[in-house]
């Protein structure tokens, strides 16, 4: 879930800190406290420290050591399927071409090509496991992986009979650059569809960095637990007119308070802040500094909403952050967490065995 557009945020994060005093622009949405529950150890892109990303041997692997939740990215192909990938650009550091699908495809290679302008079978073409992602060295390589479709990942939880597994889905617009991803409208669509089809959407909470989505996805299925992601740069504090990630929230109306502001959006039940800065900093590193504390994580437990944390590897800023107060936390190394959890005696996810063919 790595974003761009994060070191920026250093100088306007003490803005976080003012009391909320303004008034919110329209009436906000109602929240009720909800009780406190187990901790929520989601496995980021299926546990991607552990697995190459977002395969269902990845996704496999977490369902079989036990974590509470299945953290996933969509993007839609130019013919509307809905595949299982983080990235809107198709990365070489990930894919490597095979070959065209059919001579002289003009789109070929496809590598570097936006996957809202390849079709699934162009898609299925590309290796995405031609090699172990740098800096993981931990991460079993699946060789010849091609990318999955939505609908076999929800297979794949009911194959595991895996009832107490949620999926966070995550749609992948492109609210900054809103060319580079199908339309919000297709692209939210599409993915409610493949969750609604699929018998399992009680298991499912949809994510998203455009609260746009968020409030498309609640239109079409006001039944869903929606998260609102941020890095903290996308809610544009203190620059004039509303962000575009926001859904047409301006967060100075809410004095760029993201509890306040993320907590008038209808269907929300968690907020997603990324844990820090710098995005990839520990406890141990000079100048590093929480985005979410105390104070924010009292403000949405008020409003009835959870904090869940993204992307922390590092096991003493995880220890830090549980003892805020955190509700989960979306990690690369499920396994890390889960021997902490363990530690602190608190409950583990329940782990299911492979199904039986």
């Amino acid at each position: 879930m790595s974003l761009r557009h994060t070191a920026a945020a250093l100088a306007l994060l003490p803005a976080l800190a003012l009391p909320a005093t303004a008034q919110a622009a329209g009436a906000p949405h109602e929240h009720k406290p909800a009780p406190r529950s187990a901790f929520d150890l989601q496995a980021h892109r299926g546990g991607l420290g552990l697995t190459t990303e977002e395969s269902l041997e990845g996704f496999g692997k977490a369902i079989r050591l036990g974590v509470s939740t299945l953290e996933l990215d969509t993007q839609i192909t130019r013919d509307r399927h809905v595949v299982v990938n983080h990235d809107r650009q198709v990365s070489a550091q990930k894919c490597q071409d095979t070959g065209p699908l059919t001579p002289g495809d003009p789109m070929y290679p496809y590598v570097g090509k936006y996957i809202k302008d390849l079709t699934l079978a162009q898609i299925k073409s590309m290796d995405c496991g031609y090699q172990q992602l740098p800096g993981h060295p931990e991460q079993e390589q699946i060789k010849g992986f091609r990318m999955v479709e939505l609908r076999d990942v929800l297979g794949l939880v009911k194959s595991y009979r895996a009832k107490r597994v949620k999926l966070n889905i995550e749609t992948k617009v492109e609210a900054g650059a809103p060319e580079q991803t199908a339309p919000r409208k297709l692209f939210v669509r599409r993915v409610f569809e493949e969750i609604h089809r699929s018998g399992i959407e009680k298991q499912v909470s949809v994510q998203s960095f455009d609260w746009g989505a968020l409030k498309e996805m609640h239109r079409l299925a006001p039944s869903y637990p929606l998260v609102a992601l941020t890095n903290y740069d996308f809610l544009q504090v203190g620059r004039d007119g509303a962000s575009p990630w926001l859904g047409g929230i301006d967060a100075d109306d809410y004095d760029g308070d993201f509890v306040r502001a993320a907590a008038s959006i209808p269907g929300v039940t968690a907020l997603s802040p990324n844990y820090g800065f710098p995005q990839n900093g520990t406890v141990a590193d000079p100048g590093f500094r929480f985005y979410p504390d105390t104070r924010m994580i009292r403000d949405a437990h008020r409003r009835g909403l959870k904090v869940i944390p993204w992307t922390c590897d590092d096991p003493a800023t995880v220890e830090a952050l549980m003892d805020m107060g955190i509700d989960g936390i979306i990690t690369d190394y499920p396994d890390r967490v889960r021997d902490i959890m363990a530690a602190r005696g608190m409950p583990l996810p329940t782990s299911y065995p492979a199904p039986r063919h």
